[in-house]
């Protein structure tokens, strides 16, 4: 077995702690609260330690993102790991053998050789996506990223393992003009860094990504080991939400199956009010059932959205609209008959697993490209607006279309599918749980074959 010791910044150890409805403020203030404490209970080894961003738990990282990056993620950060790492390879009973690290840490390969670690690099998004990144140099060759004036906007069709994407369908940063931004730096540093891994893992199942993996696996160790969510249940042993989630089961158990819409854009990504004017009117328009997780800064960091006059009196009793809830209780619960998403990966994850279709409304990232593999590769998608600017009476078509159309049933059949094949990836004999057993052999070899100090 693996002795592991996890770490998390102090700011996303407040947020979990104080989501937990049974935590005390006073357990929160003086921060003993042990989120793997139940872990352990089961038999798991598992560590915990929590290091600052360098700046205060008030700090608002997403009101002030440039600053946060250039400060914090690049330059107050990498040294507090550089010390945590320093005095867990000393100390550390057993001995730290390998460092495992988010892709976008490109601190990673340089703390694992310079304490003689196997170097894991962790990617949370699809293969694609990666793929995109990993491939940055080649974009910028052929004048798709970073061009002195303007962008080529013709079909990318020279990376390896991706036969032809329109640039709409990349990530934002790769079309943006400016590449000078902080964001754009950690994206380079990352990229750069990864190249140094000894392995990468991969959120996604091999058999829906196999030619970006098949291509990546020509220069690295890549091992698809997804997808990572408690599948089986819905309480997990360790908390992550970084919210205080309401429960929306006795509301859902009085629906009717496949008859209420789930809409969540995710965390964090602000909308434009006046899109989210036009899906408000484009739900009273379509007159179905839906649960709406709508976030205090869904437009706004600076200030709280305000829904459209008389909204909720439309939408009494075949509504609900909440801060934030456990999603994977609620597209798991049999009422649930579609999904408008923003494409996050875990999103998309959660709801093929559940079988449940998409209506994608994508709105920064990797979501532009994840939109692209649902609704165009593997067809189990439906773009909410096929033109901009979005309109209420498309929001309500699309809606209905989605919940009651025949494009329904067509979705339905073709994400049962997909279905198949992430359940499949994750049985004994399946493409993740081979994959990871590779991995733990390959870390283990390498292990073996380094000299200990």
């Amino acid at each position: 077995g693996f002795t592991i010791t996890f770490v998390n910044t102090q700011v996303i150890h407040h947020h979990i702690t104080k989501s937990l409805p049974s935590t005390s403020q006073n357990d929160i203030d003086n921060n003993v609260v042990d989120i793997f404490a139940g872990a352990r209970e089961v038999g798991m080894d598992i560590r915990y330690r929590t290091v600052s961003d360098g700046f205060p738990l008030s700090f608002d990282r997403l009101l002030n993102h440039e600053r946060y990056l250039l400060e914090g993620h690049m330059g107050y950060l990498p040294v507090q790991m550089d010390k945590l790492v320093g005095h867990l390879v000393e100390s550390a009973d057993p001995p730290v053998s390998v460092l495992i690290a988010d892709t976008f840490h490109d601190w990673q390969t340089t703390l694992a050789k310079k304490y003689d670690l196997v170097s894991v690099s962790f990617w949370t998004e699809p293969a694609l996506v990666f793929s995109l990144y990993y491939h940055l140099d080649l974009l910028k060759i052929n004048g798709h990223y970073g061009a002195s004036h303007n962008n080529r906007e013709d079909i990318v069709a020279y990376i390896p393992g991706i036969k032809a994407i329109e640039p709409n369908d990349m990530p934002c940063y790769i079309g943006e003009l400016d590449v000078s931004t902080n964001m754009h730096r950690v994206l380079n540093n990352a990229f750069e860094s990864v190249k140094r891994a000894d392995i990468i893992l991969c959120n996604t199942v091999h058999e829906l990504e196999f030619e970006p993996i098949s291509a990546i696996q020509e220069k690295q160790p890549m091992f698809a080991i997804g997808p990572l969510f408690p599948s089986g249940f819905t309480n997990s042993l360790v908390p992550t939400s970084i919210k205080l989630e309401l429960d929306c089961t006795e509301w859902l158990n009085s629906k009717l199956p496949k008859s209420v819409l789930y809409i969540s854009f995710g965390s964090f990504v602000p909308c434009g009010k006046e899109e989210i004017d036009e899906i408000a009117h484009g739900l009273v328009l379509s007159k179905v059932n839906f649960i709406w997780v709508l976030r205090p800064n869904a437009t706004s960091y600076e200030e709280p959205y305000v829904l459209p006059n008389g909204f909720e009196n439309e939408v009494k009793g075949r509504g609900l609209i909440v801060t934030w809830t456990n999603q994977i209780q609620v597209i798991s619960h049999f009422a649930i008959g579609g999904f408008l998403t923003h494409c996050g990966w875990n999103s998309v994850l959660e709801s093929v697993w559940h079988g449940v279709p998409m209506l994608c409304f994508p709105l920064k990232t990797d979501q532009l490209t994840n939109r692209k593999l649902l609704v165009d590769d593997w067809r189990i998608g439906v773009n909410l607006c096929d033109k901009k600017p979005l309109d209420k009476f498309e929001v309500a078509e699309k809606i209905n279309n989605l919940m009651c159309g025949k494009s329904s049933d067509e979705l339905r059949v073709k994400i049962t599918k997909v279905k198949e094949i992430i359940k499949n990836s994750l049985a004994q004999d399946g493409s993740s749980e081979k994959n990871l057993c590779q991995f733990i052999r390959d870390v283990k070899t390498k292990i073996s074959g380094r000299p200990r100090m």
